[in-house]
């Protein structure tokens, strides 16, 4: 019996991160269908939603963004979601209103996607673009963007998001973000993202008819699209500069945040797991999001079982010492941060800390918390 728990919890260790990518790598040989984006794109409008709580420092900033972004400005609309700011934000929005600038305020602070949804019923356009206060987008992103949706199979596009460090610079992209895009890109040509760039995303309108206002938009989004038969894809042309946290302690409270709301939507929709409903898309939601999320009790299983088998045969003493040196590593980076600069160690290290907070979420989640009302992150 211990032997088999241990080989169950091994597998279910390694599953969502390497599995399954095999198994994606596979299929997308067998039935890959790439994103068109058109060459000479028919003109569609686009309604930009920035949804904004307390943001008097950043708005104008974003709004200036917005408006010099390289697109027809007839074919644009601009709108701003207030999550009921009481800070002078909406105010600021006010003095664009000569320039088109639209304030929508939602009646009471429910959260991002209610503000999002308040700003959908007003919206005019034939696809809504979605974006963060805190996202610099590029000025011919939106022109990019706009040939993804001449593909008719296309119904949501996600940008690619890029970190603006501290001092200014765009940050080199780590093996983990890699290996995100590579996954995303393999989902994108099968039955599509199960999740979005949360900061910067697009759908077409009749996709966001259906808007959960209790599950996250990029999720709900990729869902909806699925429920039409259409899909949801990575456009790496089409990219969003953020900054990284002004506090690196504070990305670990983000993580588990991102964790836990996505846990609540997939609750809220278990229909999505079904195959006989959703088919491949639900393979994929199962193999991204809840064999990951599932990953932290693995490892903690892996290890309570290996500890009694280890006189039994040599591989179990193998995966023990294995366990060891691989959890070693992590305590070495979280006790002495100058050998994170190493790439072994830097690796573990982020591996261990995205499952605790995997692991913290969880016990949230089971607990019955959970997260409506948002407050951006400081960048």
């Amino acid at each position: 019996m211990l032997k088999t728990l241990f080989w169950l919890f091994a597998v279910g260790s390694v599953y969502s991160y390497f599995l399954y990518p095999i198994i994606l790598k596979c299929l997308s040989l067998l039935r890959a269908r790439a994103p068109k984006p058109g060459q000479d794109p028919q003109p569609l409008s686009l309604s930009v939603i920035v949804t904004a709580y307390n943001e008097a420092e950043r708005i104008r900033e974003k709004i200036e963004n917005t408006l010099e972004l390289s697109f027809d400005p007839e074919r644009l609309e601009l709108i701003i979601a207030s999550d009921c700011s009481d800070d002078g934000t909406d105010d600021i929005v006010r003095e664009y209103a000569d320039k088109g600038v639209k304030l929508v305020r939602a009646a009471e602070r429910l959260g991002k996607e209610n503000a999002q949804k308040t700003a959908i019923e007003q919206a005019s356009g034939d696809v809504i673009v979605f974006s963060d206060v805190a996202t610099r987008i590029p000025q011919d992103a939106l022109v990019e963007l706009e040939r993804y949706f001449q593909d008719p199979t296309v119904g949501a596009v996600s940008s690619e998001d890029r970190f603006i460090s501290q001092s200014g610079e765009i940050a080199g992209e780590g093996a983990y973000v890699k290996y995100e895009m590579w996954l995303r890109r393999q989902e994108s040509q099968l039955a599509g993202l199960v999740g979005l760039s949360g900061s910067f995303f697009a759908a077409r309108k009749t996709v966001c008819e259906q808007w959960d206002i209790h599950s996250p938009s990029d999720f709900n989004t990729a869902l909806n699209a699925a429920r039409l038969g259409l899909r949801a894809v990575t456009a790496p042309k089409v990219l969003g500069y953020y900054r990284d946290l002004k506090d690196p302690r504070k990305e670990y409270l983000r993580k588990v945040r991102t964790v836990l709301r996505g846990m609540a939507g997939l609750a809220r929709h278990k229909e999505v797991l079904n195959p006989a409903r959703f088919g491949l898309f639900a393979f994929q939601v199962f193999s991204h999001k809840l064999m990951r999320w599932l990953v932290p009790w693995f490892l903690v299983g892996l290890f309570f079982t290996t500890l009694p088998l280890i006189n039994t045969h040599p591989i179990f003493m193998a995966a023990l010492v294995a366990q060891v040196l691989f959890y070693g590593l992590a305590l070495l980076g979280q006790l002495l941060p100058g050998t994170r600069t190493q790439a072994l160690v830097k690796i573990v290290y982020f591996f261990v800390q995205v499952n605790l907070a995997i692991l913290d979420s969880s016990i949230k989640f089971l607990r019955g918390n959970r997260m409506t009302t948002w407050k951006p992150s400081a960048r």
